[in-house]
């Protein structure tokens, strides 16, 4: 997908506009479970059965939580192919296990990656603000990349941390955690890929194989100082950056 200038400027007023409203990230061609999270759908990875379960799983865990944590504070689940990273915000560590255990109860999640933070008080809508504004960015030089297909990747922002989500191989996550690196008033990239072969990446390419999800995985580097939910999956790497 070749942007032009205003096609990027589009997409930073879209979803900038988007993450000041506070809605869910969701706007014609784009998919996202957060407020400040966002992916292009077409040539998404994924199968269409697929996106439409990690919407399920979204939506299930924010049920669960209106009805036993609804004052615990921003929880925000983001599923991509049933990988669910949990950001936001909890006042206490018992919140923040909790409501792990609650995503760990949502039916077909496979892996957890718990990046809550726990805070005295929530965070300003300022800088909710910004970290839709950090999205738009990264995603905008994402598409500006000639080698990566931007709209394999989903792209979240928690107080100026970015991760990053996705069927990628291994040369294509390295190369979208730098170019995330690169934007400015990031603090820090987390890559929470799941990774390919190339073999299995060109089998994208077919229309007989591109409903397949991949059976087999090349596992990169799982940092063990961030809380995933056991038992981990092959091939997917959560792996700070910087």
């Amino acid at each position: 997908m070749k942007a032009t200038p205003t096609t990027r400027r589009a997409l930073l007023g879209t979803v900038l506009a988007v993450g000041t409203l506070g809605a869910s990230g969701c706007v014609p061609l784009l998919i996202g479970g957060g407020a400040t999270g966002a992916v292009l759908v077409a040539a998404d990875r994924r199968t269409s059965g697929m996106q439409l379960e990690d919407e399920r799983i979204e939506q299930k865990f924010s049920a669960l939580v209106r009805e036993q944590m609804p004052q615990a504070g921003r929880l925000i689940a983001t599923s991509f192919n049933r990988i669910v990273l949990l950001t936001g915000e909890v006042r206490n560590a018992a919140d923040k296990a909790q409501a792990q255990a609650l995503l760990q109860s949502v039916e077909h999640v496979r892996s957890v990656v718990n990046e809550l933070q726990i805070v005295s008080m929530v965070s300003a809508l300022s800088q909710r603000t910004k970290d839709a504004f950090i999205t738009s960015k990264v995603k905008a030089s994402l598409i500006d990349a000639k080698d990566l297909q931007a709209n394999t990747i989903k792209v979240i922002t928690e107080q100026q941390v970015v991760y990053l989500m996705g069927l990628l191989t291994a040369r294509e996550a390295q190369r979208a955690a730098e170019i995330a690196r690169g934007v400015n008033d990031v603090h820090k990239v987390v890559r929470v890929f799941e990774v390919i072969t190339e073999e299995e990446l060109a089998g994208y390419q077919t229309p007989a194989q591109s409903q397949a999800t991949p059976t087999t995985t090349a596992p990169v580097h799982t940092d063990t100082n961030l809380q995933t939910a056991p038992p981990s999956d092959a091939g997917v790497v959560v792996q700070p950056v910087r």
